[in-house]
């Protein structure tokens, strides 16, 4: 199989890269600056340009493009680019796999944040859109997979989790103080929190690309999503830590700006379409999905 990737060069996309590789899958990594390989192609997405003949031979478009939504403090220039990132990259490759033939699959990532703050009710692929920024800009992320979708192309909208990694996203910078003993519950520490291991992203990834029936939303979360106070206390026990910390939510709000709404407020995700397509999950748990992240380094 024939891979194209944007966002190879990310977290997640990293990992998939190797993994599709590593099972002898050719993989082409969309760069914005000059190619340096034969495992690399140019683009502009800010522009919407791609070449001509990106796209012959790919058997499936993997998109993971994205300004981090953690990176900056969410001015209203930043929250521009946080929208743009994500629709310009991904109306690109729409555009381009409409007019290839035959159709490569589209898998596309979204995020949870489609659904919201949620509070304690369960939601899964079935459920509708929630409010506030985040959603806003899930919503346009994925609107723009239409002309790919319009043509006749399967197109998988991954909506992911928070995904536990040691060397990257929320678990990588909570690392540092838990190991210092600095750890604690943030906020009430009651919010959910949907996660997903590395692994399992990959290997969720890895499905709804074989799959030929998947299509549409499908929630990359693990099956049992736990509390903040709940991560906090198995990460602090797998580290051999106190976690006596806490940060209180207005501190939280000052520090990051906007950006606080992500990890204080409560999404309770089931991955419904991954559980019924008969995916099973290595890392179920939080307990699980965070030794899975640490392995053998504590």
């Amino acid at each position: 199989m024939k891979v194209l990737i944007a966002g190879a060069s990310g977290l997640i996309g990293t990992a998939l890269t190797a993994d599709l590789r590593a099972a002898g899958d050719e993989v082409v990594a969309l760069v914005r600056r000059a190619a340096q390989s034969a495992h690399e192609l140019s683009w502009d997405p800010a522009r919407r340009w791609l070449p001509a003949g990106a796209l012959d031979g790919v058997d499936a478009v993997v998109n993971l493009s994205g300004a981090g939504v953690g990176d900056r403090r969410w001015t209203p220039a930043y929250r521009s680019v946080i929208m743009s990132s994500r629709v310009d990259a991904t109306a690109t490759l729409a555009t381009a796999i409409a007019a290839t033939r035959p159709l490569p699959a589209f898998v596309s990532s979204s995020a949870i944040g489609f659904y919201g703050d949620t509070g304690d009710a369960i939601v899964d692929e079935s459920a509708g859109p929630g409010t506030g920024f985040l959603t806003d800009v899930v919503l346009a992320w994925e609107a723009a997979t239409a002309p790919a979708a319009d043509a006749g192309a399967r197109v998988v909208l991954v909506r992911t989790g928070l995904v536990m990694a040691a060397n990257g996203g929320a678990l990588g910078r909570m690392l540092p103080l838990f190991r210092a003993g600095l750890g604690g519950r943030l906020g009430t520490g009651r919010q959910w929190w949907s996660f997903i291991s590395l692994r399992d992203e990959i290997r969720a990834l890895r499905h709804c690309l074989a799959a030929p029936t998947a299509a549409g939303p499908f929630n990359l979360t693990a099956p049992q999503p736990a509390r903040n106070v709940e991560v906090t206390h198995a990460l602090g026990r797998i580290l051999g830590r106190p976690t006596l910390a806490s940060v209180p939510a207005f501190a939280l709000r000052t520090a990051l700006g906007g950006f606080a709404v992500e990890v204080l407020s409560s999404t309770r995700v089931v991955p419904t379409a991954l559980l019924d397509a008969g995916f099973t999950f290595a890392d179920p748990t939080i307990d699980a999905a965070l030794t899975s992240a640490l392995g053998d380094r504590d």
